[in-house]
């Protein structure tokens, strides 16, 4: 069966898996891995090392991945329906307001039927995602997940944390009214307050200047914090350490609100690929770890895109339906695939 997988740097490096994969419950020490899970972190040995690595770049994809021959994807759009969505973001939204949540992220997915074409020709466009994403595939036989996403969940170089709060989201060219939009910010603070809280504990914390990231049709803020860590740490405790973050989960964090966020996901039939981390470890030790988001996914002809919106106390339903039909509309621009 054919089976790979895909990591791409924001400064266009990029390995390719190919397996059979070994499952490993912790990252091996020669590196060289994947991390993959879904967004309940089900599988206890997400660390997949390929039985074959390449480092390869946008030229010789094609190749390496069988992909000569074979067309880009013809896909045919359901419109989304409102309905669960608006159940999920009244109820969200009182939860706020009645002060028993801070925070939490509802997904919309919307389906289409591949007409024609292969959905593996979209590694292409992935390959040459802005260079301030980092690109992500698992492939199979007959499905799949890709994407490009502007969301670090951490980089580990030995000591070294790097992590970022990505959150607050506008359409380029109305800069000016999203720097001083207070809903926008609340929301973007609350992410940074969480990995604060969660990692001051490992170490000697600092916060850059909150700053705008412009990447694939969409503006976002952006933290970049950093942890000087007093001890070596692990990635694969770190991992459920800070995913999910606010950014993609809910605030509080503690069993009743995760637990509320995943009924939420089952009923609006969120793919598991969605908001996961995603990861790669190279061979000198440094791990590589994003949230998977700003991507689709497949099973057999079933193409599912979905996107996320942080309901917070300053949230409007009309505005938070334009933001999820900007992050799916970016998502095809991204890939090539609008029409």
């Amino acid at each position: 069966m054919m089976e790979f997988a895909l990591f791409r740097l924001p400064d266009g490096r990029a390995w390719l898996g190919e397996g059979p994969f070994t499952a490993l419950a912790t990252v091996p020490a020669a590196g060289g891995a994947f991390y993959i899970n879904d967004f309940d972190l089900h599988d206890p040995k997400p660390w997949k090392v390929p039985a074959r690595l390449h480092e390869v770049t946008a030229g010789d994809l094609a190749e390496k991945t069988h992909l000569n021959g074979s067309q880009k994807p013809q896909i045919q759009w359901a419109k989304p329906a409102t309905e669960w969505f608006k159940m999920a973001f009244r109820r969200i939204r009182r939860e706020v307001q009645a002060k028993r949540l801070e925070k939490m992220v509802p997904v919309l997915t919307e389906s289409g039927t591949l007409t024609a074409g292969n959905p593996r020709r979209l590694l292409e466009a992935i390959m040459q995602a802005p260079g301030n994403m980092w690109s992500y595939a698992h492939v199979k036989e007959d499905g799949g997940f890709l994407g490009s996403t502007p969301e670090m969940l951490f980089k580990l170089q030995e000591r070294q944390l790097e992590t970022m709060a990505l959150a607050g989201t506008a359409k380029p060219g109305n800069q000016e009214g999203f720097l001083t939009d207070v809903k926008e910010i609340e929301e973007h603070e609350i992410v940074v307050r969480y990995l604060t809280q969660r990692l001051q504990a490992l170490g000697a914390m600092a916060r850059e200047p909150r700053t705008l990231c412009q990447t694939s049709g969409l503006v976002h803020f952006q933290s970049k914090l950093s942890v000087q860590l007093e001890a070596k740490a692990d990635p694969a405790q770190l991992v459920p350490l800070l995913h999910p973050t606010p950014a993609v989960g809910c605030l509080p964090r503690d069993d009743e609100a995760m637990e509320k966020l995943r009924e939420y996901r089952q009923q609006l039939k969120v793919p598991g690929f969605f908001g996961a981390p995603f990861g790669f470890a190279e061979a000198d030790g440094t791990t590589h770890i994003v949230v998977a988001i700003r991507g689709i996914c497949w099973e057999g002809n079933q193409i599912s895109l979905p996107s996320g919106c942080g309901i917070v106390g300053g949230s409007a339903f009309d505005h938070e339906w334009r933001e999820l039909r900007l992050k799916r509309e970016a998502v095809l621009r991204l890939l090539s695939l609008q029409s």
